[in-house]
């Protein structure tokens, strides 16, 4: 999620894909396995986001992706952070290691550029099996 973006209120489907780097299946499928991710709909149907449930969706990601939880796992860590008062400090700190890690590999594309060297595209993650 970038940082260079402005806060607004609500974000359609397709911001919230470009600010996470997911595809919108994704997120719908997520919706259905998180009851936390329930966003609003608009008047054409379509659906809004809250910029807490964006934070939600990177903290899910962070823990699906890089620490590599299951989906059940994920569930279990968000609601542990919940009952001790964590989630939101969790959610903004996933977010803050994920901008890192992008402001990483864009500082490393940009070496390889000036050294003459190929960039290689950037992979997908996946979620991992189990955890």
């Amino acid at each position: 999620m970038s940082a260079d973006r402005p806060v607004q209120e609500f974000y359609s489907i397709g911001e919230v894909c470009t600010l996470t780097d997911l595809k919108p299946h994704v997120l719908r499928y997520w919706e259905s396995q998180f009851r936390f991710l329930n966003p609003a709909k608009n008047r054409s149907g379509n659906r809004v986001y809250k910029a807490r449930e964006v934070e939600l969706i990177m903290l899910v990601k962070h823990l699906l992706y890089t620490e590599k939880f299951t989906i059940e796992g994920a569930r279990q860590r968000v609601d542990q952070y919940r009952r001790s008062g964590e989630l939101k400090t969790a959610a903004r700190q996933a977010l803050a290691f994920e901008t890192v890690q992008e402001l990483r590999v864009g500082l490393e594309e940009v070496a390889a550029v000036l050294d003459g060297r190929p960039v290689a595209p950037r992979p997908t993650p996946e979620p991992a099996e189990s955890k």
